[in-house]
């Protein structure tokens, strides 16, 4: 029955062309267990020291090393972040559940680690997704959260990290990087911080010039 839910899901997204809504937070909780529990090994992103997978119908905008942003068909973009460094030194997740928030859930699966925190504002959602030492973001509609929070789980899922390289980067003080380069802002900003965010996200010059600097992706 709890797979059942999931591929329900799936059916009718593939049959209407449409985004399917999550109703409630226990459907949306049971996907994201069912997901980030599934152990996969694919992956067509590669870069030194990690590498992940994106699943069919996205593109990929790389901008930063550890840094990316990718859009799906209906336009939704998502920014993504790798903490390797966090991974390198096993940084623990010290996330506490908040109840004045959409959704708020601490996540362990597959001996990976994270959270997931939605805000709302009107009806636009702030999804913050934490999990395996890297970080999703995006703003969406209801109509459209639960297939982003399912790309999410499929791409977050995925990172691998490679040992030995990132012990030759850090070693050697080449691995640098930004949280903020790709971070809209910290979970605790105010409401005015969030409706500057959509604007900005919705602004068609911006648009416009992230998907100037679109790249192939390969599909396995």
């Amino acid at each position: 029955m709890k797979k059942l839910i999931v591929l329900l899901s799936i059916v009718v997204f593939f049959i209407t062309g449409c985004s399917v809504t999550i109703l409630d937070n226990a459907n949306l909780g049971q996907n994201i267990k069912i997901l980030l529990s599934d152990k996969v090994k694919l992956y067509n992103v590669y870069f030194d020291g990690y590498k992940y997978y994106v699943p069919r119908g996205m593109k990929f905008f790389n901008k930063e090393e550890y840094n990316a942003l990718f859009s799906d068909r209906f336009g939704n973009k998502y920014y993504l972040y790798v903490d390797a460094i966090s991974y390198y030194h096993k940084v623990e997740n010290t996330y506490k559940p908040k109840k004045d928030v959409h959704y708020s859930k601490k996540l362990n699966y597959n001996n990976k680690t994270g959270y997931i925190q939605i805000d709302k504002s009107k009806d636009r959602y702030y999804v913050q997704f934490v999990f395996n030492y890297a970080k999703m973001e995006a703003i969406v509609s209801s109509r459209d959260l639960a297939s982003v929070v399912n790309n999410m789980c499929y791409i977050l899922r995925s990172v691998k990290f490679n040992d030995k390289v990132l012990e030759s980067l850090i070693g050697d003080n080449v691995l640098s990087y930004k949280e903020e380069n790709y971070t809209l802002f910290k979970p605790d900003s105010s409401k005015e911080d969030f409706l500057d965010v959509v604007s900005k996200y919705e602004d068609e010059a911006y648009n416009k010039a992230i998907l100037e600097d679109e790249i192939d992706l390969d599909d396995e």
